[in-house]
């Protein structure tokens, strides 16, 4: 018996869950592409990532050595480039293929096996606005080509950062060392100074001696005959003279003038009459004024000397003022 042809209605029938399986494997092929795509593009991301962490170790690595080699060498700028190759040669990208150079005041600092090449990264040391340096990066190979050639472009941040730190640094060495220079300088003249200053001194005290010598030896014996050869009524003022020449080896007046600034030259004179013991009278007529012009120098001496309306006897203030001075060199002082 024939068998029957099956119509189209019963093949769509029975194929329709076919083409839904097929439909529903096409979905599940979209998305696991996708998925895979996703997956990739987070590897690469992650690797990325990875990468740039890794640079960024090196940078901080490489910037923190230097800190500490000038922590470790202090002022010793040389010691500290002899290390600064090896510290560069191991923070750029492909360190197995890097040659670096530090050239510093026409010195030059390599890594092992340093040669030249064609790719090249570099920046200047300056120190003050002047350059006296440069450190040199040198790949020995072709690499891809990244941000600079086949340099990445932090690696540039990276050494033109340390290029800048070590010529601060040197900066800051050169003027530590002008300045112990410059302190050392200012030691020796001080010393010096010392040395002038106690010198003088004792050239014022033989000049003082001189004096004082000269005129106990010489001045006093004549003044001592003079005044017992002229009349009395002159003999007032041989003592007077007296008086003043022993005044150039005594500090009354200059002490005098210093503890009491508002004292006028006229009163200061005037207050070594008084404590000589001169009157009134006696001063006006050494210094041709009126008897009432020495009265009022004495009331405007008493008032600088803060003794005004005070029961307090000129003279005798004046010769305790002298007497309070106990320095045995005051005298000495005051020759000059």
């Amino acid at each position: 018996m024939p068998m029957n042809k099956p119509n189209r209605k019963d093949i769509i029938r029975k194929e329709a869950p076919l083409v839904k399986d097929i439909s529903v494997l096409r979905r599940k092929a979209v998305e696991l592409e996708k998925e895979k795509r996703l997956k990739a593009a987070i590897k690469e991301e992650k690797d990325r990532i990875e990468v740039t962490l890794e640079e960024k170790a090196k940078e901080l690595n490489c910037m923190f050595g230097l800190s500490d080699l000038f922590e470790q060498h202090g002022n010793n700028i040389e010691q500290v480039l002899q290390s600064v190759p090896a510290l560069l040669k191991a923070s750029w990208k492909y360190p197995e293929i890097t040659c670096t150079r530090v050239s510093f005041d026409e010195k030059e600092y390599k890594s092992p096996g340093f040669r030249r090449s064609r790719w090249k990264q570099s920046s200047d040391i300056n120190v003050a606005g002047k350059k006296v340096g440069e450190m040199e990066v040198y790949y020995l190979k072709k690499m891809p080509n990244l941000d600079e050639g086949p340099f990445l472009k932090e690696e540039r941040l990276l050494i033109e950062e340390m290029a800048r730190r070590t010529g601060k640094a040197a900066e800051r060495i050169q003027t530590q060392k002008q300045l112990e220079v410059e302190q050392d300088s200012l030691r020796n003249m001080n010393i010096a100074l010392r040395e002038v200053l106690v010198k003088v001194q004792d050239e014022k005290r033989d000049i003082g001696e001189a004096i004082q010598a000269n005129v106990d030896k010489i001045i006093m014996p004549i003044l001592h005959a003079l005044e017992s050869e002229v009349a009395p009524e002159r003999r007032k003022y041989v003592s007077l003279i007296k008086q003043n020449l022993e005044e150039i080896i005594s500090p009354f007046t200059s002490k005098l003038s210093k503890e009491f600034m508002s004292l006028t030259p006229a009163e200061v004179q005037i207050c070594n009459m008084i404590k000589n013991g001169l009157t009134t009278k006696e001063i006006a007529q050494l210094r041709h004024i009126s008897i009432a012009t020495v009265s009022r120098h004495r009331e405007h001496i008493r008032k600088k000397l803060h003794i005004a309306n005070k029961n307090i006897n000129l003279p005798t203030y004046l010769n305790t003022f002298m007497a309070e001075d106990s320095q045995p060199y005051a005298r000495v002082a005051y020759y000059i």
